[in-house]
């Protein structure tokens, strides 16, 4: 990754913290990370996030689902299978995203993507042709609730090369707590907080 792509995600992991812990306005963050016009900021910021930067902040930075890349035709005969793991035997077992992404930054819409209650086997299917990393996030346990009060546990592989009629895997990626150096997860989590979807039903 280039230092200015690393700066680029270094700056939207700074408007999303500034949305959810202050009450600057859209304008005022997007001037306070570096962007000399709102409209640049809100079109980057959603293309990477997932939501506006006003979505994002009501909705304390969970997103209501995750949609995947439907520019990329799928091939029904792929399949990407594997387990995830918590490194840290003594670490909680929270809640784990894992999509296929085609950069080492989770952004943007995944090729395709499951959400585990725990850390455990997974399996993507339909996946497209192409090179894709692997990438995984935890919602640290009891932490649902609020984003940014620990840092998440993240896990990587690739880049993987998805050709026809080749089911890929078993692959094993560790969580770990995520490192200064690590790309930023800009992607807003899915909302799989407890009673979340009964409540959004309701």
């Amino acid at each position: 990754m280039s230092p200015g792509r690393f700066l680029s995600a270094v700056r939207l992991q700074e408007a999303k913290r500034l949305l959810l812990s202050t009450s600057l306005s859209v304008t005022e963050i997007s001037h306070k990370v570096g962007y000399s016009s709102v409209g640049t900021f809100s079109s980057r910021f959603k293309s990477s996030v997932g939501l506006s930067p006003s979505a994002y902040r009501e909705l304390r930075g969970f997103a209501a689902s995750i949609p995947v890349d439907i520019q990329r035709p799928a091939t029904r005969s792929i399949s990407v299978h594997g387990e995830v793991f918590q490194q840290d035997a003594g670490a909680g077992e929270g809640t784990v995203f894992v999509g296929l992404f085609p950069d080492t930054i989770p952004q943007g819409r995944p090729a395709c993507c499951t959400v585990l209650e725990r850390p455990g086997p997974f399996r993507l299917d339909n996946v497209p042709e192409g090179d894709w990393y692997l990438l995984a996030q935890s919602v640290v346990p009891g932490e649902e609730h609020v984003i940014g009060n620990a840092p998440p546990t993240v896990a990587a592989h690739g880049p993987i090369t998805v050709r026809h009629g080749h089911i890929i895997g078993p692959l094993r990626i560790g969580l770990r707590p995520m490192r200064t150096l690590d790309p930023p997860v800009l992607l807003a989590l899915l909302d799989v907080r407890r009673g979340a979807l009964s409540a959004a039903a309701s």
